[in-house]
Order: C-alpha cells, then sequence, then structure tokens
C-alpha cells in the first residue's frame, strides 16, 4: 500500500468538502480550453533538468547556484544549461511539459546530488525566476529553517507583486515548509487519480490544492521513468494548469490565477 505524503489526507474522499466558487460557466473550458503554454515561461527550481529527456523535449534555457562563502551573499551564479543532479527537477519539467507542451521551460538549479540544498538557494533561483519575469515558478522543494521564514517570505510577496505564479509543494512530512506555508503561493498536496487535469481545492488550508501525485509515472535520470509519490510531483501538475491558463489570459494576476483554480476544482460549485 502505497503511503501518501503528509497533507494529502485533505483531500480524501469524505474529507474533501464543497466550497462556493467564482460564478463562471464553464470555467474549465474558460480557463485551459485550446491553451497550449505558448508564450508563458516557466522556471522549475529544482536539481536541474535532463534537456535531452524525450519527454521534456527540449528547454530554454538555465542557471545554477553554487554556494561560496567568499563570494557576495555567500552562493555564486551560472548561466547556460546543465544535468539534472538527481532527476527530480526532470520529472517536475517532464509533467509541466505533457499538460504545456509549447511552455518555454527555463532550469533553475539549487538542490545538490542529495536532493538537498541550503535556504539561501532557493531564495536566490526565486529572486532569479522574478528577475527574469517569468510567469510561473515550479518549487517542488522547501525549506523547514525558521531562519529562512523572514527571507523566503519577502521574495515570496516581491512574486506576488511582480507577476510570477510561485507554485509550491508542500513537504512530504508533518510540520511548516517555507514557501508553501504562505499566502501568496498556490499551495500544493498529492491526491490519487490518473487524470492530469484534476485539481481539488482545501478550505482548510495551509495547503490550499490538491492534485495527482500518487503513484506517478515520472521521467528520471539516464532518460527513464520511475513511478513516485510526492506532493513534489503534485505541484508540477498545478504548474502546467497554471502555463495553460496564463497563455490564454496573460492578464491574469497571481491572486485572479488562485481565484480561477479555485473556481476550476472539483469541488466547487458555482456561487
Amino acid at each position: 500500500m502505497t503511503v501518501t505524503p503528509a497533507w494529502s489526507g485533505a483531500f480524501d474522499r469524505g474529507v474533501l468538502e464543497q466550497v462556493v466558487g467564482l460564478p463562471l460557466e464553464q470555467v474549465r473550458d474558460w480557463a485551459f480550453g485550446g491553451a497550449t503554454g505558448a508564450g508563458v515561461k516557466v522556471a522549475v527550481v529544482d536539481s536541474g533538468i535532463d534537456a535531452g529527456h524525450p519527454r521534456v523535449g527540449g528547454i530554454a534555457g538555465g542557471v545554477w547556484f553554487d554556494l561560496d562563502a567568499a563570494a557576495e551573499g555567500g552562493y555564486v551564479e551560472h548561466e547556460g544549461l546543465h544535468e539534472d543532479l538527481v532527476g527530480h527537477g526532470t520529472a517536475c519539467a517532464a509533467i509541466i511539459r505533457s499538460l504545456a507542451p509549447e511552455a518555454e521551460i527555463h532550469s533553475v538549479r539549487v538542490l545538490g546530488a542529495n536532493l538537498k540544498g541550503r535556504g539561501a538557494l532557493l531564495q536566490a533561483g526565486v529572486e532569479w525566476s522574478v528577475a527574469h519575469r517569468m510567469h510561473v515558478a515550479n518549487l517542488s522543494l522547501s525549506s523547514k529553517s525558521e531562519s529562512m521564514f523572514g527571507p523566503l517570505h519577502e521574495v515570496a510577496d516581491q512574486a506576488y507583486f511582480a507577476g510570477t505564479v510561485l507554485v509550491c509543494a508542500a513537504n512530504n512530512l508533518p510540520g511548516p515548509t517555507y514557501p508553501s506555508q504562505y499566502a501568496s503561493v498556490v499551495s500544493v498536496a498529492a491526491r490519487p487519480g490518473d487524470e492530469e487535469m484534476a485539481l481539488a481545492y482545501n478550505a482548510h488550508p495551509p495547503v490550499e490544492f490538491g492534485a495527482r501525485g500518487i503513484d506517478v509515472d515520472v521521467a528520471w535520470a539516464d532518460h527513464g521513468s520511475i513511478t513516485a509519490t510526492g506532493n513534489s510531483f503534485a505541484a508540477p501538475h498545478v504548474s502546467g494548469m497554471v502555463a495553460l491558463m496564463r497563455s490564454k489570459h496573460p492578464w491574469l494576476t497571481p491572486f485572479q490565477v488562485k481565484a480561477v483554480l479555485q473556481a476550476a476544482s472539483v469541488n466547487s460549485l458555482a456561487g
């Protein structure tokens, strides 16, 4: 039996509540119908991306960050294409590509070969995404460090006001992590199901949305694939939906994006 990640229980049958959404007729068609992700820039802040993986289909560019105590800010930035040190970022990119085939995907590597990183590099990756006007940034990672609460909160607000939608996976273990706990982001946990576009809204945050993330066939290292479970793989499903939405309605602000996602959820009733 698959052990589900923390926060997923809010989306179980018998727990998920009906919620009142925007009174938009045929909201899913309005939001996503006919969209391909064209014109939308998506940052995958992760372990890198294997651009040559057949399920990724190439990327538009990349940047990676390394810790350097002698450098300003404690890290150095490198522009250019790079490898995926684990396979995790490739999995996220491939999910986004499957939903938004014409999105412009950028790899922002902040994690090492052990799939761990420092909060300062996560902050740098989000700052880069904002500075380079990414429309969406997928964060299938988070920080448990209390010292990062303030810095990450500040950069999450910067993204919100700049128009960059941060889609953040909750941690797979119980307890607060950042930036998924912030109201300015789209927070996501895993729920079962095979539909890529299935989405549910949780009326009792901090985690607001549930998407496909249990026993998912995902792209991985060495041009391979694995079956994986985690909130990490739910978040890029939502990032792909946001990419579709913003390619069709580029004027949508982050708070409008979140409102439309809620209205498009399977448990949303028109008000």
